[in-house]
């Protein structure tokens, strides 16, 4: 029993990490934005986020300096996309190129470099159930506050006033242009929340889940993330249980191989990306249903002028 509680508290640590992502590039995609620059976000994030952990010792201003190299990194994208309207998919991959670059070229130093020793966090009490303690009750507090926000940005997307005019401009710029709304300005202000987002869980691979650095160690789930919005149709908590459910993929190769089942360790490896595209292949079966739910100016320029 131990063993598969291990299994469902390592599935909440790797699914937590897709799943602050994931909502990040939500937000993007509910304005009508694309960035496909979340892989190299959070590699620069992850490396922003143990480098200042590594000198100052301190977790707060580690995930502080990955949230911030994440919206700087997402303000530039904006700025070009929304202001400059270079493409936004070319840019989005300029971004993730240049993020796995740089990100290896300042991370040379701290290969070897090492974080002060870690806190271990539980909830009093509940950490003591058996079973449910070990699998629900002894995580990092971000673990908890992704849920959290995944709830309240529901809450925010379908109750509040900033929430429905975010998502009025995902469907018709124009129109909510014509209502007075400075579009541009909104979309930017989504981008570099997202980016911020997507920073945290660059932050959260390098300080908690890991914790090291190491060139790449992102390894493709900046894509996943990317992938997770349209699987869950754009909906917070289809994202967080898709987050879930892909952590809980990703744990699995290291399970089978603890409990000895003959299989190829690269074949394990795979398990998570080909669980994206037999998911995404199985949703393109239906695209009636992806156009339902998608935001109608998705990725598409505004020109307020016109």
């Amino acid at each position: 029993m131990e063993t598969y509680a291990l299994l469902i508290a390592a599935t909440l640590n790797a699914g937590t990490v897709l799943a602050i992502a994931s909502l990040g590039l939500l937000i993007n995609e509910r304005s009508g934005i694309v960035n496909l620059g979340a892989e190299g976000m959070m590699l620069c994030a992850a490396i922003a986020a143990f480098a200042t952990g590594v000198h100052s010792g301190s977790d707060v201003l580690g995930f502080t300096a990955g949230a911030l190299a994440g919206a700087f990194m997402a303000f530039v994208f904006g700025v070009l996309v929304i202001f400059l309207n270079t493409n936004q998919y070319a840019t989005g991959l300029a971004l993730s190129l240049f993020g796995a670059g740089f990100s290896a070229f300042v991370g040379v130093g701290y290969v070897q470099a090492k974080l002060v020793d870690r806190v271990h966090f539980a909830i009093p009490v509940l950490e003591d159930i058996p079973f449910l303690g070990t699998a629900l009750f002894q995580h990092h507090p971000l673990v908890y506050i992704t849920i959290i926000f995944a709830i309240i940005l529901i809450w925010f997307l379908n109750k509040t006033r900033p929430g429905l005019v975010l998502r009025s401009i995902g469907e018709s710029p124009e129109s909510a242009h014509a209502l007075g709304y400075n579009v541009r300005m909104i979309r930017l202000g989504a981008v570099v929340a997202g980016g911020a987002l997507c920073g945290l869980s660059g932050a959260y691979i390098s300080l908690i889940y890991t914790p090291l650095w190491v060139e790449g160690m992102i390894a493709g789930k900046g894509w996943i993330a990317l992938a997770l919005t349209t699987f869950a149709t754009w909906k917070p908590m289809r994202v967080l249980l898709g987050a879930y459910l892909f952590g809980g993929v990703t744990m699995l190769q290291f399970h089978l191989q603890t409990i000895g089942v003959d299989v190829p360790s690269q074949l394990l490896s795979m398990l998570p990306y080909i669980a994206t595209i037999v998911v995404l292949a199985l949703i393109s079966r239906n695209p009636l249903w992806i156009k339902v739910n998608m935001p109608a100016s998705i990725g598409k320029p505004f020109y307020p002028g016109t």
